[in-house]
Formats: C-alpha cells, sequence, structure tokens
C-alpha cells in the first residue's frame, strides 16, 4: 500500500521561508513522477512543482524562482523549499505520486502544465499560511 506524508507546513510572514517534506511509503517501481500541488480556499487544485527520478523538474510560473523541488532516493522523501513567500501562496498543499512512467520521462511531463490526472497516490495534505 502506497502512502504520502506530508509534513513542514506552517505560517509565516510575506518573504519567509518553508520547506515541506513528503515521505513515501510502500512504493515499490524505480521510475515515477513526484508533484506538489497546492488548494486554496474557493478555489481549483494547482500543480506547483514535479520532479522525476532523474532530477528532473519543472514548476508553475507563479513560482519559479522562489522554489525548489528535489528528492532524496535514500529517504525515499520529497522535498519542496519555498523561500519568498507570498500571502497569495496560502493554501493547503499536497504531494503525489504517479504509476511508473517510461525511462526519460521529463519533469515538464511530469508537470503537465499543472495537471493531476496521471498522479494516482496522495498525502492528506499540510497547511501553509503566509500573512503580510
Amino acid at each position: 500500500q502506497v502512502q504520502l506524508v506530508e509534513s513542514g507546513g506552517g505560517s509565516v510572514r510575506a518573504g519567509g521561508s518553508l520547506r515541506l517534506s513528503c515521505v513515501v511509503a510502500g512504493y515499490q517501481f524505480r521510475n515515477y513522477c513526484m508533484g506538489w500541488f497546492r488548494q486554496a480556499p474557493g478555489k481549483a487544485l494547482e500543480g506547483v512543482a514535479a520532479i522525476v527520478a532523474d532530477g528532473s523538474t519543472a514548476y508553475a510560473d507563479s513560482v519559479k524562482g522562489r522554489f525548489t523541488v528535489s528528492g532524496d532516493s535514500a529517504k525515499n522523501t520529497l522535498y519542496l523549499q519555498m523561500n519568498s513567500l507570498k500571502p497569495e501562496d496560502s493554501a493547503i498543499y499536497y504531494c503525489a505520486a504517479s504509476r511508473p512512467v517510461f525511462l526519460g520521462t521529463t519533469g515538464s511531463s511530469c508537470y503537465n502544465g499543472g495537471a493531476s490526472s496521471q498522479y494516482a497516490f496522495w498525502g492528506q495534505g499540510t497547511q501553509v499560511t503566509v500573512s503580510s
């Protein structure tokens, strides 16, 4: 059974930083997409960043240059480093994993315009609140 558990959310002032973590358990495959999504109250789910096993990444335009997605395969953990946070970054953040993908799949393919349909496994979410 695949389980994803996020942590690291919290409340910060604008301009501050947070690092989210997502521990993945029970996943037997080597190559799959991992993504970070967020959902603010009354808004649709938004793709934030994606990464694939070879380290290829992709980001939403709204977070480029401020957020960094990375993974530690030894710890089965995905990270999202968020710097220069803005009030509009406030949301529940979710990590997600896809089913296995072909070798050569890129981070851009994993991001896929922010679509969530290829992600089969989801964490429970962690709240991020940024005050002005």
